[in-house]
Parts: C-alpha cells; structure tokens; sequence
C-alpha cells in the first residue's frame, strides 16, 4: 500500500460530510471531476473501496466508514491548529458545526448567532437540526445542544438560550366548543391528542404536573406526525389537542387560533445546553461562542 496522501484523506471526509461530490467541491473551490479524482487516488493507495456512488447517493463503504472513525478527529485538531496560526484573542476565524434540536434551531439561535456573527466576521456557521442525542465529535460537530442529556465525563455543557421553558396544552376554539374543555389531565383520555413520533421511533406522551402529582397520557387521535408544523396546524383546523414548546404556538396563543388548556398543569423544564468534548482542543470558533455564551448568562 502506497502512503495516501493527507490531502486526499481530508477531501474523501469532505465528501461524506456533503453527501456528494458537487456539494463538496463547491465548499473546497475545487471542481467535482477533480474532487472524485482525488478519492479514486486515495482508494487506489489504500486499496480498498471507500465509496459506493450511484446516480443519486455517494455514501462510505463499511471500510471508509471505519476509516473516517479514526481519521476524522486527526483532522478536526489539524484543522483546529491552522485556524489558530489566524487567530488572536479578539479574531477567530474558521467555521463552527453545531448539531441542535429543532426548538433551538427555530426560536434561539437566530438571534443568538446574529449577535454572535457580528462581533466575528471571520467566523462562519454550519447548523445541523437533529433531535436524537449524538456523539458530535464522531459525527464531524465541534458541539451540540441537547435538553437534559447525560453527558459523558469528558464532556463539558454550557447554558444556551433561556434558562426555564414550558410545554403548553392548546385546541382551537372550534374543537373545544364541540368536545369541551378539559379541567384535569384525567379527562384528555376521551380527547384526540395529536402525537409526535420522534426520530428513533418513540411516541412522546402528554405529561403534566401539579403538587407532585403527574399523569402521563399517550396521545390518541387520528393524526400522529414527526413534523412540528403538521401537528399545530391540525391543532389550529381542531383535530385535535397539542402538547408542545411554548414557542412553537406562541403566535397561535396570542391571535385566538388556539386556546390554552390545563394551565395548572403545564410541565416546566430547564433550558438547553451546549455540549462539546472537555479534552479535545478546542477551534478557535468555538472558543469564541462558548465565551459569547457565557457573557449572555453573566448579562
């Protein structure tokens, strides 16, 4: 086996992280014929396949898999260590990944990287929306976000965003005109709830609590979706009852479209954190958002 090249190695990573070699090579300036060249060079020197490529998919073989296991911490700290030949207490440059659930994705980080990217035009930031909990640094992030996760010793969490949220019970008038408005979380049992089916293929439940006391209801209904949207717009056209973020029908709430229900017993919860790994070195990107973050809770 001829030594591959660690150019290569870093361009065939790229490739997996995009999903494609067109994606890919607009990101590096090169030309996809190129980019495909460069990982046909590294397959040749590793010998092995690393890629299966369709017409519609590039995705790694079991062996590139294996390989981009090992690699892609190497090259995450030789990435780290350039950014920071550029960086200087007050200029990080390079590009922060973030790996958030949706609720943070739509209703924090808008505002928060608006400020955050103002104050550092060199930085630039890739954000991935995924609800179920990952290994960031396996995965390619420098962080991630998650509510009340158990993280691993190395990791290291950091508030973002507002410290105390809520889950919030809502219908449309229309619905609760017809079927009446329940009084106690016992009597959504005679209700339609309109449930959320999360990416590992859980069905979240209806919890509520009040004075130590919690009812926990499977939601039952004629329509059960993974999609946030669907679910409050069913909500709003009186399918049924919906149980989720404040923020998500918080417009909905204030026009009248939806009507608040249960209000006892709403379940309160702390805010969410950014994650990241405590021993590895950290970019210069992410040394300066997790700084920024800090100085939100401080202010």
């Amino acid at each position: 086996m001829r030594e591959p090249s660690l150019s290569d190695v870093a361009l065939f990573a790229a490739v997996v992280q995009a999903g494609g070699f067109r994606s890919a090579a607009q990101s590096k300036g090169l030309s996809a014929s190129s980019l495909s060249d460069c990982v046909r060079r590294l397959e040749a020197d590793v010998g092995v396949r690393l890629l299966n490529r369709t017409t519609r998919s590039v995705t790694p073989t079991a062996a590139g898999e294996r390989l981009l296991e090992r690699v892609r911490p190497a090259l995450q700290e030789i990435a780290a260590a350039f950014n920071d030949l550029d960086d200087d207490a007050h200029r990080p440059v390079g590009t922060l990944r973030l790996n958030v659930p949706v609720p943070v994705a739509r209703y924090m980080l808008p505002d928060l990287l608006a400020r955050f990217l103002r104050l550092y035009p060199g930085v630039n930031v890739e954000v991935t929306m995924e609800n179920t909990f990952i290994d960031v640094i396996a995965a390619g992030y420098d962080a991630g976000v998650r509510y009340e996760e158990s993280l691993a010793r190395d990791m290291i969490a950091v508030p973002i965003g507002p410290r105390r949220q809520r889950f919030v019970a809502a219908a449309s008038p229309d619905y609760l005109e017809s079927r009446g408005t329940p009084q106690h979380p016992a009597e959504l049992e005679g209700h339609d709830l309109l449930g959320h089916r999360f990416e590992s293929g859980k069905v979240g439940t209806f919890e509520f609590e009040k004075d130590g006391r919690t009812f926990r209801i499977p939601p039952r209904g004629q329509l059960l979706t993974s999609c946030h949207d669907l679910r409050i717009a069913g909500a709003v056209a009186g399918l049924g009852i919906v149980y989720t973020f404040e923020e998500f029908i918080r417009d909905q709430l204030a026009e009248g479209n939806l009507v608040p229900i249960l209000e006892d017993w709403w379940q309160a919860f702390e805010g969410p954190y950014l994650y990241y790994h405590g021993r590895r070195h950290m970019p210069s990107p992410l040394r300066a958002f997790v700084d920024f973050l800090k100085a939100q809770t401080r202010n």
